[in-house]
């Protein structure tokens, strides 16, 4: 991942949570601001009904005392990595309640982050790094068997977006063809009225 510009923005879609959580943990301590969308999108290695079980042996843990004051257990895919992250950096410390400030979580790509250009990091990518044929989590799955509400509401949105951009795309495409076949119409005009001042 390159690094020190204004901001990063990673599409979280096919990245294994820990892989990216770690690289990212890196990038914000070393003070890049990042900023990961469709995290609803992110991998987890394994088969589903394992970690659920995993999932539902974490939300068992809680103080003997004063259930109010933690752990909190988050449901939306986008705090489920937020709290990954914060879990490699020593975020109790100065530095690191600045490395996490520096920290942004979508999920679904809202505005202006549609605007803007995304990422990958290959080091993360599910693809590249599980052997073929190894079963994998979604997270926006397992978020939505232990309580998160608006899956439905992020794939709507989502399903929107695409389409608005599809449209957009189409006509940047037909733009760009014009302005082609204008400039190569334009550049044979020219050459031809160069070749009859020259007797051709």
């Amino acid at each position: 991942m390159s690094t020190f510009e204004k901001e990063v923005v990673i599409d979280g879609k096919g990245h294994l949570l820990g892989r990216l959580a770690s690289i990212v943990a890196k990038q914000l301590l070393n003070g890049q601001h990042v900023t990961v969308v469709r995290c609803e999108e992110l991998n987890i290695s394994g088969e589903f009904f394992r970690n659920k079980l995993k999932y539902h042996a974490y939300l068992r843990k809680a103080t003997r005392y004063n259930k109010t004051h933690g752990p909190f257990h988050f449901r939306a895919p986008s705090r489920i990595f937020y709290k990954a992250v914060r879990g490699m950096i020593s975020h109790k410390t100065p530095r690191g309640k600045a490395a996490l400030a520096r920290l942004n979580v979508y999920e679904g790509v809202p505005p202006p982050y549609d605007k803007k250009k995304r990422v990958v990091v290959p080091q993360a990518l599910r693809v590249l790094r599980l052997q073929p044929g190894r079963k994998y989590t979604t997270v926006s799955r397992l978020s939505h068997e232990v309580g998160w509400q608006y899956k439905d509401v992020v794939e709507r949105l989502e399903e929107r977006r695409k389409a608005k951009s599809a449209a957009y795309y189409a006509k940047k495409a037909a733009l760009n063809k014009k302005i082609a076949s204008a400039k190569s119409a334009q550049a044979s005009t020219e050459v031809s009225k160069k070749l009859a001042a020259l007797g051709y």
